[in-house]
């Protein structure tokens, strides 16, 4: 199969909160090579003053792997920053697009939609102080705002500090009157907004997320001249339907499959658990990757019951496995 993705061009998972955590960005990178990974959103603050060494761990084999930062502070971000990029992270990325509460009451994330000067000082300081590239993931526009006025006043001061890429969730974030939740699914998309960003910014790479949930949505996309996709929900609950066909895209051989990559889960799983992780950490990052295969419920079912008991190891995950593949060893 013909490559279809030129080597700017890159297909990632979301930075997703409670869910894209080390363990599950090391399953996601089993079954792909070439997909972008990113941490769950860690805030400055949080890194300045608190577990850095915990919050910034990760494992080589997770690599590409981006670190993603929240706050509104330069000088904050700037420190933040130097600590992922010391940390061996490939990519430091600003999130300006999460509505949480959390975020809002900071002062950052999409409520930085409305400060775009401020942004554009926060990129510049965290590029000052890092060699790897600073990204910036955001939204089409918060609340009251109009976003084919705001989007473009945004990337203006984007390109100004020099960023290189942007991840545009289509999506307005409703501050006032939606829960985060909602967020995710209720603002209408606006594809043709963020497509008409591209190319109108020298030098700034623009990315698209939200509601892309198939190989083949992502594809129409990357037609469009989007210089990559981001995908979230699909890849965490079904991510043997769709991570392994990524490598395809490139024209490399598909990644592993569902049952190749629980295998292949097994050594780093017996390690987690003898270095004291309980198994329930791991494996329920796992409960989708049979999603529509005979058996996904016995698998779910087993390892959701067991995985959190004390001493629940890696043959548990090996005992689900048999329940699925009848001849599995």
């Amino acid at each position: 199969m013909a490559p279809i993705l030129e080597t700017h061009a890159r297909l990632s998972v979301a930075p997703m909160m409670d869910w894209t955590d080390r363990h599950c960005r090391y399953l996601h990178r089993l079954m792909s090579r070439r997909v972008w990974l990113y941490t769950e959103m860690v805030t400055a603050q949080a890194l300045l003053h608190g577990p850095a060494e915990r919050l910034l761990r990760h494992h080589p084999d997770e690599h590409p792997v981006v670190l993603q930062i929240g706050g509104s502070e330069p000088e904050a971000l700037a420190a933040a920053a130097r600590l992922g990029a010391d940390a061996g992270y490939a990519e430091i990325n600003l999130n300006c697009g999460c509505p949480s509460d959390r975020v809002q009451s900071g002062a950052f994330g999409a409520c930085l939609m409305r400060e775009p000067a401020l942004v554009a000082e926060c990129v510049a300081a965290m590029q000052a102080a890092v060699a790897v590239p600073v990204t910036v993931k955001c939204r089409i526009g918060v609340d009251e705002q109009e976003p084919a006025e705001a989007l473009p006043a945004f990337l203006d001061a984007l390109v100004a500090s020099g960023c290189p890429r942007v991840i545009i969730h289509a999506r307005k974030a409703w501050l006032k009157g939606l829960s985060p939740r909602e967020n995710r699914d209720i603002p209408p998309l606006d594809y043709d907004l963020a497509a008409a960003m591209i190319g109108r910014f020298e030098g700034l790479a623009v990315e698209l997320n939200g509601g892309i949930a198939a190989l083949d949505a992502a594809r129409a996309q990357l037609a469009r001249g989007f210089a990559g996709v981001m995908i979230g929900r699909a890849a965490y609950h079904a991510p043997g339907a769709l991570l392994p066909g990524i490598d395809a895209l490139y024209g490399d051989a598909p990644g592993r499959s569902a049952e190749a990559a629980v295998r292949a889960m097994l050594p780093y799983i017996e390690a987690e658990c003898a270095a004291g992780t309980r198994l329930n950490q791991i494996t329920r990052h796992m409960l989708g990757l049979f999603a529509g295969c005979p058996g996904a419920r016995r698998w779910r079912r087993l390892l959701s019951e067991e995985a959190a008991r004390p001493g629940a190891g890696p043959e548990l995950v090996e005992r689900a496995l048999s329940l699925l593949i009848p001849d599995a060893a």
